[in-house]
């Protein structure tokens, strides 16, 4: 077969070109640190990184129901210590009113702190978070408790649906307390009942029994906010875990490994230098070299 100069210098001009292309090839490797920066640098990488990406994305909004999974439990909670504080005090209230040495005036006295304790627990059972009402499920928009509307009463007057937040893949976890669980039906109506006998001069005695009732109520909610919360951080754990995994993944996937990049680098340009090295010997010089 006979080989022309013009085919030597073909084969060089392509042999430089690919050489070109290669340094090209791990100097993006270096300055973006992936692997593949296109998708024709490897279709595999790229198909897999996408779905890398979207499991990545999910964990990581996840993540951010966590945050608003622990604003609704914990000011949740919170809301429910001041109740239990009002009623505490509205019981201890009770007890020195049922003494019988306490006249009318004294007794109607007393009632007049208990309606103020009453229009606390109103404003208590309709706190917000943001602009959500915590305790009306999920009607956030809706004001669960309106002591003028209601006649005085204040019920809750239908079960309230839960709040769910997903934390995991098909995980949903409720967040709120059920307002009528705790404040329901009887409460303000129990209390507006103590306070209209309290300004007639009788003996409160009697509601004892109901307001030990609507304490332990509170006292159960909060029980079951606190077993909430502990499977809540249990599943934080196990979300932060599957972050760590899903970015070692990708990473894996499309990170470059930047010693084996340099060192193909370094050689890639010895091999470089050397083809223009050949390159230059095995072009023949022309007559015009020779012209002066």
């Amino acid at each position: 077969m006979r080989v022309t100069q013009s085919m030597l210098s073909n084969n060089m001009l392509r042999n430089l070109s690919s050489s070109y292309e290669r340094l090209s090839k791990y100097q993006d490797q270096i300055s973006t640190g992936k692997k593949v920066n296109r998708p024709s640098d490897d279709p595999v990488v790229v198909m897999k990184g996408i779905s890398y990406r979207a499991d990545l994305s999910e964990v990581q909004q996840y993540k951010r129901n966590f945050s608003e999974a622990y604003n609704w439990i914990e000011n949740s909670d919170a809301a429910l210590d001041n109740a239990g504080q009002a009623l505490q005090r509205i019981r201890e209230l009770v007890v020195e009113a049922s003494n019988d040495t306490y006249d009318a005036s004294q007794r109607q006295a007393i009632s007049a702190e208990i309606k103020q304790l009453r229009d606390h627990l109103a404003e208590v059972a309709n706190t917000k978070f943001g602009d959500k009402y915590l305790f009306n499920g999920a009607n956030t928009t809706k004001k669960p408790v309106d002591l003028q509307a209601n006649s005085g009463d204040g019920s809750f007057p239908e079960a309230t649906q839960p709040v769910e937040i997903e934390l995991s893949k098909g995980i949903y976890l409720p967040v709120n307390v059920p307002g009528e669980k705790v404040f329901g039906e009887q409460l303000f109506s129990d209390l507006k009942a103590l306070t209209d006998d309290l300004d007639q001069g009788k003996n409160p005695a009697s509601y004892l029994d109901q307001i030990d009732q609507h304490i332990d109520a509170i006292n159960n909610a909060r029980a079951d906010l606190g077993a909430r919360q502990n499977r809540l951080e249990m599943m934080e754990s196990r979300v932060d875990n599957q972050e760590v995994i899903a970015t070692k993944v990708l990473s894996d996937n499309e990170d470059v490994d930047y010693e084996k990049a340099i060192t193909d680098l370094t050689a890639q340009e010895s091999v470089h230098r050397a083809a223009l090295a050949v390159g230059a010997r095995v072009l023949q010089p022309t007559l015009m070299d020779f012209l002066t």
